[in-house]
């Protein structure tokens, strides 16, 4: 069965893009490039289903907001 995952895609302070998948609580990963990147998300969602089995609930992505606070 195919399925779609929303992955949010952010870049650390050095340099690294970061991946995770909302939809899979801890399921994310890193790296240089973008698509290498896609790759290991890829990896990463294939071996999150085989330990988690099928996520519970679909989430419909809506957007991304950015909220800037005091620390």
């Amino acid at each position: 069965m195919t399925r779609q995952f929303d992955v949010v895609v952010e870049r650390d302070s050095e340099g690294y893009f970061v991946g995770s998948v909302p939809a899979l609580p801890g399921c994310h990963t890193q790296a240089k490039s973008l698509d290498e990147l896609m790759s290991r998300i890829r990896e990463a969602i294939e071996l999150c289903l085989e330990v988690q089995g099928q996520p519970i609930e679909n989430l419909d992505f809506v957007g991304v907001q950015r909220v800037t606070v005091e620390a």
